[in-house]
């Protein structure tokens, strides 16, 4: 979600290549394409999928509400954070 809040559009390609679960290991076809289902579903991401040279090409960006809840989310985790100290 991180990359969505930074960039406009992003390809699928993209996020499946950069989004990490750990240090070395990347998300698989299947693992992305489940996060972005629930993601769509509760009205935080945004589909495009259009075609160049008879490909698809699918790319996704946050949507208002996705923003909303992501800044909501770091700002508890601020908050955790604070309470910690």
């Amino acid at each position: 979600m991180s990359m969505l809040m930074v960039n406009d559009w992003v390809h699928y390609s993209v996020l499946r290549d950069n989004v990490r679960l750990e240090a070395d290991k990347k998300l698989t076809d299947g693992n992305l394409a489940s996060h972005l289902k629930k993601l769509k579903e509760a009205g935080y991401v945004e589909e495009k999928k259009t075609f160049k040279q008879n490909k698809p090409h699918t790319t996704y960006k946050a949507s208002i509400s996705g923003r909303k809840a992501f800044e909501a989310h770091l700002d508890a985790l601020e908050a955790l954070i604070k309470g910690l100290e």
